[in-house]
């Protein structure tokens, strides 16, 4: 991930963070949680010259990195990356 995007990842994500602060994700439908990111999307994308649409695609591709950056560093910490789900769950016999 280049600087640039991630910072932009990170200004969504902060706005997120206050816009979205009182709302449970899993019962909220993302209709709804995209439509409260709408904003911070468009002054971004208008600043890079961008259709809404393309940041859209360009925010779930960053989101989407920094999820398996995150996993991947969590299975580093715990000293199981490679390790299956199958082969964790003997381990914790």
């Amino acid at each position: 991930m280049t600087e640039k995007n991630a910072k932009i990842l990170q200004r969504i994500n902060a706005y997120a963070e206050e816009k979205l602060a009182d709302i449970d994700p899993q019962k909220t439908p993302v209709s709804f949680q995209l439509e409260t990111l709408k904003p911070v999307m468009q002054e971004i994308a208008n600043e890079e010259g961008m259709s809404l649409e393309d940041m859209f695609i360009l925010y779930m591709d960053l989101a989407s990195e920094a999820g398996v950056i995150a996993e991947k560093k969590l299975q580093d910490d715990l000293g199981t990356a490679g390790t299956s789900f199958s082969d964790l769950a003997n381990i914790l016999e």
